[in-house]
C-alpha cells in the first residue's frame, strides 16, 4: 500500500469510528452507511438470499448499517467484487479465498468460519452400481460443480490426483455443472454417471427429500480440509472488523434468533480464522495448476 493509500486508510478508519461507523469500509466505493455483502453462487439464488436474510438482519443491528445482499453471476464476480471494493465482504469457499488473496496481492482478511469448516468434506455420488471407489471411475463420466469451487472442483480434484487418477485424461469426460444442487441434478438424470459435491449441500437435499439417496448414492467421502469463511477487504476499518467478527462469534443456538441464523448457515457456531488456515488449499490448487 502507498503513503497515501496508507493515510486515506488510517483517516477513515478514524472518521468511521467517530462516527459509529457511518461507512462500511477505508477504501469500500459503495454507499455509506451501507455494507454490502454477497456469496459464491453455489446454490441457486433464490436459497442464497433466503439463508442470508435473517443474517443480514442481525448483522445490521450489530453494526448500525444498512445491510444489503447483492448475488453475484459466478464465482469470479465474488472474486473481482471484494478485490476491487464493489463488495464489502462475501462468503467464499476456501479456493475463492485463495484466489482474491492472490489476486489482491493478501489484501484479503478472513474474518470467521464455521467450526464445521475446519474439517469440511466432499462427496462422490453415483447411481451406477458398478462405481463404488475412485478407481471405478476410470473411462466414466464426471461432473463437478463450479470450477473454482473448494469441495465441488479443487478438493475432489485433489483427492482424484492422490489415487493417481487424471481427471482430464482418465475419464470419458468431465463436465462443470455450476453448482452442487446442480450436479446432484445432473446425476439423478443420468447425464453423468458420478459427481462431486459438497457434503453440506448432500446433506440438505437429502433432509429435504429431494434426493433419493437410495438412488443416488455416497460411494466416497474425501478426509477433511478447511473451506468456506466470511472474508472482507483489509482495507476495511479494523473496528468494523471487530463488530462483525464479534457479532458471528456471539451467535449461540440457545437463542431463538441465533438457532434459526446457524440453522440456516448449517452451523453449530462460528469461529475466528486466519489466512494461513488455507495455505493447503494454495498448494492444492497450484499443484493441480489452477491458480493463475
Amino acid at each position: 500500500m502507498s503513503p497515501i493509500s496508507a493515510l486515506k486508510s488510517l483517516l477513515a478508519a478514524s472518521v468511521a469510528v467517530s462516527f459509529a461507523f457511518a461507512a462500511p469500509g477505508a477504501a469500500a466505493q459503495n454507499t455509506p452507511g451501507v455494507l454490502k455483502v454477497s456469496a459464491i453462487p453455489d446454490e441457486a439464488p433464490t436459497e442464497l438470499q433466503r439463508k442470508f436474510k435473517p443474517l443480514g438482519d442481525y448483522l445490521a443491528k450489530a453494526t448500525g448499517l444498512k445491510v444489503e445482499f447483492t448475488p453475484v453471476t459466478d464465482y469470479a464476480a465474488s472474486v473481482e467484487g471484494l478485490v476491487n471494493h464493489k463488495l464489502d465482504m462475501v462468503w467464499f469457499g476456501g479456493f475463492t479465498f485463495v484466489q482474491a488473496n492472490v489476486r489482491s496481492k493478501g489484501q484479503i482478511t478472513p474474518l470467521v468460519q464455521r467450526a464445521e469448516d475446519e474439517k469440511f468434506r466432499s462427496v462422490f455420488v453415483t447411481t451406477q452400481p458398478g462405481i463404488n471407489k475412485l478407481e471405478d471411475l476410470k473411462g466414466k463420466t464426471l461432473s463437478f460443480g463450479s470450477e473454482s469451487s473448494t469441495s465441488g472442483h479443487l478438493m475432489p480434484r485433489s483427492f482424484l490426483l492422490g489415487a493417481r487418477i487424471n481427471p482430464d485424461t482418465d475419464l470419458k469426460r468431465i463436465s462443470f455443472s455450476g453448482a452442487h444442487d446442480a450436479t446432484v441434478a445432473a446425476v439423478a438424470g443420468g447425464k453423468v454417471d458420478a459427481g462431486a459435491l459438497n457434503i453440506s449441500v448432500w446433506e440438505k437435499l437429502v433432509e429435504a427429500n429431494k434426493v433419493d439417496p437410495k438412488v443416488v448414492r455416497v460411494f466416497y467421502t474425501t478426509p477433511g480440509y478447511y473451506d468456506y469463511n466470511w472474508s472482507v477487504h483489509s482495507n476495511m476499518n479494523p473496528a468494523l472488523q471487530k463488530k462483525i467478527r464479534d457479532a458471528f462469534l456471539a451467535l449461540d443456538d440457545s437463542t431463538p434468533e441465533g438457532k434459526q441464523i446457524l440453522d440456516l448457515q448449517r452451523a453449530t457456531r462460528f469461529i475466528a480464522t486466519k489466512p494461513e488456515n488455507y495455505k493447503a488449499i494454495e498448494a492444492a490448487a497450484r499443484n493441480a495448476g489452477l491458480l493463475k
